[in-house]
């Protein structure tokens, strides 16, 4: 293991910092220019659209954790063939799940509007917006194995440079699309579509090294069960902490639906906030998984606990850094966000809750890096459950009381209990690096 310091660690986060926060960025674009439409029912369908596929889709988000995780111990270990294998099997299960995700389309879409109380006018045009995203399923998918594997290798600029184009290109075809040739709701669809499809295509030039001389010695590896048992048990454990952790945030989002249509899109546009939050401070959790894996891998624990302590530093000063931000800036981002007078007014009342999101929120985050880079997902799925659990909880206790406000608390209390789980379970960490 190289020496692990801050600057170490900065160099793997900061471009993963940086990308990261050009997906917000795309949401906010996505967002923004559907606002000057001065629409709600245009605004809250986006945000349902995609609400429904981001729910789909990290269901086998466990493909960029676990890709990650496994990857790095592998890169740690110094162990190559499994290195490659392990991205072999990620993208043949990518593949395959993103086809029978669009064979599957009319019944998921069908489910996922009975869930959501929304008005005919939002259905009909969110229903319009997911005909066209679906067809991007198997690319994005295929992008989760890719840029968990990249993460993994400690290959960040790579990740930047892919976020840097993909972004680019969905946030310039939703300009064109929206403003200049007046699409509406489908044009910001086939913007993400197009942007889908460019993007997994760079991704496999940027791994391209991993299809050179070694590919056999990877595809040797497929079939080896012991890493094809590791990695299901892995992939399982995380696919259900995903899919419930995505259920409390879809919960979210639909139970905002029922306070009206204004409400709905209020929360969309803060929603913004914290999207920028979770993005840009995950950059040391990625770190996180990256440096923890290769330790582990190498068995050294005196470099897990360093990892862990570094990324979690950087963390909480990104965390009051953005809080300081939103506090300073945040009616001006709203109003930058839409031109509804109604909408403007409902997301100053809810600010404060998205000014104390990022203080809360960053344990869990840099906790769920370390937990990943790991392996030890059957425990971040148990400290999940009982999180979600609290969870459930405050909403039957809060939303009944305070409304729209009881809500955004619930949502805080389910980070809090996040991190208190985890860091019970911190311990098994560091001495998971000892076992020979």
């Amino acid at each position: 293991m190289t020496e692990l310091t801050h600057g170490r660690v900065l160099r793997i986060a900061g471009p993963i910092v940086l990308s990261n926060a050009t997906v917000p960025l795309l949401g906010a674009v996505d967002t923004a220019v559907i606002g000057q439409l001065g629409d709600p029912a245009s605004l809250g369908a986006v945000g349902i659209g995609a609400v429904i596929l981001a729910t789909l889709y990290w269901a086998f988000g466990f493909l960029r954790m676990s890709t990650s995780g496994l990857a790095a111990q592998a890169e740690g270990a110094g162990d190559k063939p499994e290195r490659l294998a392990v991205l072999l099997r990620a993208l043949m299960i990518g593949g395959l799940a993103g086809l029978a995700l669009v064979m599957a389309q009319g019944v998921l879409f069908a489910a996922a509007f009975r869930l959501a109380p929304a008005s005919a006018e939002v259905e009909g045009l969110a229903g319009q917006y997911l005909a066209i995203r679906i067809w991007g399923a198997p690319a994005t998918i295929a992008l989760y194995a890719l840029t968990g594997w990249l993460i993994g290798l400690g290959r960040t600029r790579g990740v930047l440079v892919l976020q840097l184009w993909q972004n680019g290109i969905n946030i310039a075809l939703d300009l064109w699309f929206v403003l200049g040739l007046g699409w509406g709701v489908p044009g910001v669809a086939f913007a993400t579509l197009i942007a889908e499809w460019t993007g997994v295509m760079l991704a496999l030039w940027l791994a391209r090294d991993a299809f050179g001389p070694g590919l056999r010695a990877g595809i040797d590896r497929l079939r080896d069960r012991v890493a094809l048992r590791r990695m299901f048990t892995a992939s399982r454990d995380i696919m259900a902490r995903t899919i419930i952790l995505q259920l409390s945030f879809t919960s979210f989002v639909f139970l905002g639906a029922r306070f009206g249509d204004v409400t709905l899109a209020a929360n969309q546009v803060l929603m913004q906030f914290l999207e920028v939050t979770a993005y840009a401070l995950d950059g040391f959790a990625f770190a996180a998984e990256a440096l923890v894996g290769q330790a582990v891998g190498a068995r050294s624990e005196r470099e897990v606990r360093t990892a862990g302590r570094i990324c979690m530093q950087w963390g909480i000063g990104g965390a009051v850094g953005l809080a300081v931000i939103f506090g300073l800036t945040g009616p001006w981002i709203i109003d930058l966000l839409t031109t509804s007078p109604e909408v403007r007014e409902a997301a100053r009342a809810y600010l404060p809750w998205l000014i104390a999101a990022p203080l809360i929120g960053i344990a869990a985050w840099i906790y769920d890096g370390i937990f990943i880079g790991a392996m030890l997902t059957g425990d971040m799925l148990r400290a999940m459950l009982l999180s979600v659990l609290v969870y459930v909880v405050a909403l039957l206790v809060l939303v009944p009381s305070f409304g729209n406000h009881g809500l955004w608390a619930a949502l805080m209390v389910l980070n809090a209990t996040r991190t208190l789980t985890l860091w019970r379970l911190y311990p098994k960490v560091p001495a998971l690096a000892t076992v020979g």
